[in-house]
């Protein structure tokens, strides 16, 4: 069976749309509830770690899912419903514009895959420090680097899952805009 483009009118069309609108809820909602969190942490302690509530905080009961997984979660599935309908709106870039936008996604993922690594070979060498140290497995969702800056670092886990959505998305985002595009008017037959 020959894969065709969504339309509309398609009943798949729909349900990736209402997919998509779950995640964005679930998106901006985890978003609100980490950056009201963040800036309580700010305002009564001169610092915050990111991500570090979203790490800890399990949802929907204790020692299922936490907020940073359902946030990795929804950017992942929700990419991918707006790639299956919004494929019109890409039909019509052409030339330099999508030579820019395919260098700028390739850009990306580089960035992102690079980032991967560097939180992995971090978080692996926090671990390691702390087993031989003190001869016990540490809590790895409460691990931190303080870098860029002493006064807000990042989670490990957190960086982890936030860049590794990044690397996804881009990955097949640059994978999208180097296949060939056939013009609207074919498509719409």
């Amino acid at each position: 069976m020959k894969r065709r483009h969504l339309h509309e009118r398609d009943r798949q069309y729909r349900v990736f749309l209402y997919v998509f609108y779950a995640c964005a809820i679930i998106m901006s909602s985890i978003t609100f509830f980490g950056v009201y969190s963040m800036t309580q942490d700010w305002n009564e302690q001169g610092m915050f770690v990111m991500g570090e509530v979203l790490v800890q905080t399990q949802v929907p009961f204790e020692n299922f899912a936490n907020l940073s997984t359902w946030l990795f979660f929804s950017i992942v599935i929700g990419w991918y419903c707006v790639s299956r309908i919004g494929w019109k709106k890409t039909t019509n870039l052409r030339s330099y514009r999508m030579g820019l936008l395919q260098l700028m996604l390739l850009g990306f993922t580089i960035i992102c895959l690079y980032e991967i690594l560097w939180s992995f070979t971090v978080l692996n060498a926090e671990i390691t420090a702390q087993l031989i140290l003190s001869g016990q497995i540490p809590d790895i969702d409460a691990m931190k680097v303080e870098y860029p800056d002493v006064l807000r670092p990042w989670n490990l886990i957190f960086a982890t899952k936030i860049w590794l959505a990044g690397a996804i998305i881009s990955g097949h985002a640059f994978y999208l805009s180097t296949k060939p595009r056939k013009p609207l008017e074919d498509l719409e037959s």
